[in-house]
């Protein structure tokens, strides 16, 4: 990532363009199941506010994001923590991404959590190999899954253990 963007924080004076871009993942029907992108309030209530990050521009404009929500409630799982990221279409492969997931990596890491997990549409190349370069491994592939538009998709689910936690 050149010196076009900054990772920082996410918080709530982002969220019209988070939520826009979230919204423009989805309506390219390859990124999630989802149909809609959540309010700002559902958003935030399920997204670890200390894993959730923006990259902006030097205008302050969001060019992506990565948050990361719990897998369960359940003390085994404590150290287990699923993400989501996406950029704007027009800010893909400048690096962005993969600087999100980096600084993903150093907060989960920082607070003792051991794995980061994903589910990837197969057909969301971009997305794997970026994992991939990450860190991440192919753990298996979900046949049929779910419903999406009114067809069944795979998922591909993959994670990265940290290799300094557990």
């Amino acid at each position: 990532m050149g010196n076009s963007a900054v990772v920082v924080a996410m918080r709530a004076e982002h969220a019209e363009q988070v939520l826009a871009i979230y919204q423009a993942g989805i309506d390219e029907r390859n990124a999630t199941f989802e149909i809609m992108a959540p309010s700002w309030e559902a958003f935030d209530a399920t997204r670890l506010p200390g894993h959730r990050f923006a990259a902006l521009d030097e205008s302050g404009t969001v060019l992506g994001w990565v948050a990361a929500s719990r897998v369960s409630d359940r003390c085994a799982y404590a150290g287990v923590v699923e993400h989501s990221v996406y950029l704007s279409p027009s800010a893909r492969g400048r690096g962005i991404a993969g600087a999100l997931l980096r600084a993903l990596i150093a907060s989960t890491e920082a607070a003792g959590i051991w794995t980061i997990q994903s589910g990837i549409f197969p057909e969301n190349t971009a997305s794997l190999a970026l994992h991939e370069r990450a860190g991440f491994r192919v753990i298996g592939t979900r046949e049929r899954i779910g419903r999406h538009h009114g067809l069944w998709r795979d998922v591909v689910l993959v994670e990265r253990r940290s290799p300094s936690i557990g």
